[in-house]
């Protein structure tokens, strides 16, 4: 932006790059942090840098953690005879806050959208296919009840089918075109323990 030092202006710049953050919003935070104390600026800076430094996909089920394998993966409490298969870890959260839900996990990394281009081969469809089998009775698919996550689903349950494990999707008291992340806990309770076998 024209007057702005070069260094805030290119914060501005940065931060418009963010989701649902436009020029405004971008300005008013970098003005925000310009007038923070050196060590609350810092503390931001390095708390990005961490996250960038620390996080890694866990090997098995492609969550997002300090550790590898995840807090949840070593977790031997949990029931390894079930895996839920999230399109995202905000979505596995939202599950782990209802409380619903004790088994395992997988995430996608997103959903099938050609016209996004994504296609199967962009997720984790593949190391998914690697976990059947053994201990792993159940696959529930939890992608999001709209258009992409209906077709992501029904094409990892047609690569299932062939294992012969139980495929079930929640039940459909989530709404139609909803994410999982943004549901509530009871609708998410509901859904999970409503679940349904997939045909």
């Amino acid at each position: 932006m024209k007057g702005l030092p070069e260094s805030l202006n290119r914060l501005v710049e940065e931060l418009e790059k963010l989701p649902g953050i436009g020029s405004k919003t971008a300005e008013r935070l970098a003005f925000h942090i310009l007038k923070a104390s050196v060590d609350e600026a810092m503390g931001l800076a390095y708390a990005i840098r961490d996250l960038k430094k620390n996080t890694r996909l866990c090997s098995r089920c492609c969550n997002i953690d300090d550790s590898d394998p995840c807090w949840i993966c070593s977790d031997g409490s949990r029931d390894a005879s079930v895996i839920c298969v999230v399109e995202q870890t905000r979505d596995l959260l939202a599950l782990e806050r209802s409380g619903s839900y004790r088994g395992l996990y997988h995430v996608l990394g997103g959903h099938i959208s050609p016209l996004e281009g994504i296609n199967p081969e962009n997720l984790t469809i593949g190391k998914l296919l690697d976990r059947i089998g053994g201990d792993i009775k159940e696959v529930i698919l939890a992608t999001n009840p709209n258009m992409e996550g209906d077709v992501t689903a029904n094409h990892i349950a047609g690569l299932l089918r062939p294992h012969g494990v139980k495929i079930t999707r929640p039940a459909r008291g989530l709404p139609p075109g909803a994410t999982v992340e943004c549901v509530s806990r009871a609708i998410i309770t509901d859904a999970i323990r409503g679940r349904q076998t997939m045909e």
